[in-house]
C-alpha cells in the first residue's frame, strides 16, 4: 500500500477514535455508492453525520480541509442521499470534515469542522 494509503487509514483511524471518545456511535466506515466514497459515517444526537477525513503531513500547500472542493462535496451530498434512503433516517443531517495533520515524532493536530459545509445545487 503506497505511503499516502497508509497516512489517511492512520488518519481515518484516529478521527474514528476522536469520534467514538466524544459520544458518536459509528454506523459505518469507508461506506460507498457508485463511485462516491464516505471516510466515516457517525450518529449522536439524532443527527447523522457524514464525515470526510483529510490527513496531510504538510500545510506548505494549504489546510488539510482545504482539499475538499465542490466535486467531493457533491459526491459526499449523492452518497449521503442514497445511505438516509437505505436507513430511513428522518432526522437532521450533517456534513463535517476532520482534518488532521502530522508534525514531527508523530505527533498531530486534530480540527474537527462541523457543518463544515452544505453542497449547492
Amino acid at each position: 500500500m503506497a505511503v499516502h494509503n497508509n497516512l489517511g487509514k492512520q488518519g481515518e483511524t484516529i478521527a474514528k477514535d476522536y469520534l467514538e471518545a466524544n459520544g458518536y456511535e459509528i454506523l459505518d466506515e469507508n461506506w460507498t455508492h457508485g463511485k462516491a466514497e464516505i471516510d466515516l459515517i457517525a450518529y449522536k444526537n439524532r443527527i447523522m453525520v457524514f464525515v470526510e477525513v483529510k490527513t496531510r503531513t504538510s500545510v506548505a500547500f494549504g489546510q488539510p480541509e482545504d482539499f475538499v472542493h465542490k466535486a467531493k462535496q457533491k459526491q459526499m451530498e449523492l452518497a449521503s442521499a442514497a445511505y438516509i434512503e437505505m436507513m430511513n433516517h428522518q432526522n437532521d443531517i450533517r456534513f463535517d470534515i476532520i482534518a488532521i495533520t502530522f508534525t514531527k515524532n508523530n505527533i498531530y493536530t486534530l480540527n474537527h469542522i462541523e457543518d463544515a459545509f452544505w453542497p449547492e445545487d
